[in-house]
């Protein structure tokens, strides 16, 4: 879908000579989520065209953001099952959470939005200790089987 809008979209962006291209991602394109490998795979690609567009349309005035909240209080959670119930549930927040993080994000024209501020930390262990964080990632694995 995000590839099918991009293709729909930029031509006009690139006569005149800017546009903005909101990615919904979510945590799960970041780090993964246990019990989901359709989703998390799917949302990790999601987040990669977001930052190809990005590199690419820059220089030309398209704007790209990526949103990436973990749990959020609708009916997608409410259907996640148990591992949401394990890793979503307990920190989620309320859709009009994310709408505000993305317009301060929008606002502050930064490319990657974190409507939970702990996901950045999360990241940044994964991107530094990757063994380290999928052993801790595998606990939760088991912990939830």
């Amino acid at each position: 879908a995000h590839v099918r809008a991009a293709h729909a979209l930029l031509p006009d962006w690139l006569e005149r000579g800017g546009g903005r291209f909101v990615s919904t991602v979510s945590a799960a394109g970041l780090l993964t989520m246990i019990g989901t490998a359709p989703y998390s795979v799917t949302k990790h690609g999601a987040y990669a065209f977001a930052e190809w567009l990005s590199l690419t349309y820059r220089h030309r005035g398209v704007k790209v953001h990526a949103i990436c909240p973990q749990g959020v209080r609708t009916d997608m959670l409410d259907a996640s099952g148990s591992a949401g119930d394990l890793v979503l549930k307990p920190t989620a927040i309320e859709p009009e959470d994310v709408a505000d993080a993305l317009f301060r994000g929008i606002e502050e024209d930064r490319f990657l939005i974190l409507p939970h501020p702990e996901v950045a930390e999360y990241y940044r262990a994964r991107a530094t200790d990757p063994d380290r964080w999928l052993t801790g990632m595998n606990r939760v694995q088991q912990h939830w089987e």
